[in-house]
């Protein structure tokens, strides 16, 4: 189901309508496609024709696409753009944090912010974590909290079968609100920064392409699934944070549940953020990179910044919508197929140059629309 975000597509397709579930579809096309094609930028063949791997990372396709350039350009674009789309996340955790301790205890007379604040606290341990070992642990609790979630849910959703109806489903649209969903959609799907590792990992590569065909098949039906049970459960009534649907002898404790999974979900983009930043750092030969005081340093201004974002930016979707409009956008369609035509531009056919520049060009599209008309969202709730 990839996170917790999944609980902003019902909300989704309340802007959308019935082209919501279309994009879900093709969301996952497109998403399946790019990563395949990141894979291939992994390899080169060798003088007998067969395929070796000669790059690991994202940020090792960035920089020999840019050598020409400068040999560190492309990877320094990627590093930040990898971080900043990790931030978000840790943002967005916080921000759901505090909406669902105030939607739990709403007879407590303090905003949501102020609970932020609170779950902020909780979090504090995360700028002691050296090592992946602890995070691993706590995602595995996490997946476990997710799947009663969900279950929960969708128990409950199916239920109320016998108030469907199909038409709370909208035939026309605001485009500006149909961009924003596109970019929760996205953000929903985005998984490409970890494809090299995970397929580098793996006991047999070759068998890559169909796993990433299958998990996405079944990521595309579970979460059309889910957002169109509990859109047709509640309609226009849907909230930003499905949850806030359920009566109140779920609502509380389910909120509770997902309170913990996102205490639980935010070390490991946290960490992996402040890899990345150590990383760079000693690329840069720094006699002080595995201070304890530096290390100190960078983790607690990691922590502090996620913090003062979640304060300032306390809207779910509209965040959601914004983060998958940049970052996701960036990693998912527009950086994959544009490596993938720089490198391996004289073996592609006249079709797949096509299909590149089409991925892009629908990229870059909804990107900008959707930066803007999530922005204007943002800027009119504070107005």
């Amino acid at each position: 189901f990839q996170g917790i975000f999944v609980l902003g597509l019902p909300y989704a397709l309340l802007h959308s309508g019935y082209s919501g579930l279309l994009l879900i579809v093709l969301a996952a096309v497109l998403c399946c496609y790019t990563g395949k094609i990141l894979i291939v930028c992994l390899y080169e063949e060798n003088e007998d024709g067969q395929l070796i791997r000669v790059r690991d990372t994202y940020e090792d396709i960035a920089n020999a696409c840019c050598k020409k350039l400068s040999p560190r350009l492309g990877g320094i674009v990627v590093n930040v753009t990898q971080v900043v789309e990790l931030i978000m996340t840790c943002i967005l955790y916080l921000v759901v944090s505090g909406n669902l301790l105030s939607h739990s205890f709403p007879y407590v007379a303090l905003t949501e912010k102020t609970w932020s604040v609170i779950a902020f606290v909780t979090l504090l341990p995360c700028a002691f974590i050296r090592t992946l070992k602890i995070v691993s642990k706590l995602s595995q609790l996490c997946s476990l909290v997710h799947f009663v979630i969900i279950l929960v849910v969708m128990t409950y959703c199916f239920t109320q079968i016998h108030q469907w109806s199909w038409a709370k489903f909208r035939l026309s649209i605001e485009f500006e609100d149909f961009l924003v969903s596109i970019g929760v959609i996205i953000f929903s799907y985005t998984s490409q920064i970890f494809l090299p590792t995970l397929e580098g990992n793996m006991k047999n590569p070759g068998e890559f392409r169909c796993m990433l065909n299958w998990t996405h098949f079944f990521a595309c039906v579970l979460k059309t699934t889910f957002a169109l049970t509990a859109f047709l459960t509640w309609g226009e009534e849907t909230k930003e944070v499905i949850t806030d649907n359920l009566p109140s002898f779920l609502k509380t404790l389910v909120n509770l549940c997902l309170l913990t999974k996102a205490l639980l979900s935010y070390p490991l983009p946290f960490f992996a953020a402040t890899e990345i930043v150590y990383s760079c750092i000693s690329k840069g030969n720094h006699s002080n990179y595995r201070s304890p005081l530096l290390s100190l340093g960078v983790r607690g201004s990691f922590l502090l910044l996620t913090l003062l974002m979640a304060m300032f930016m306390p809207h779910f979707a509209l965040l959601m919508g914004l983060s998958g409009s940049v970052t996701g956008a960036a990693m998912t369609f527009l950086l994959p197929s544009l490596f993938h035509l720089k490198l391996k531009w004289k073996k592609l056919s006249f079709l797949e140059k096509s299909t590149d520049i089409s991925v892009f060009i629908l990229g870059f599209l909804c990107s900008l629309a959707g930066i803007v008309c999530s922005i204007k969202g943002l800027l009119e709730v504070f107005g």
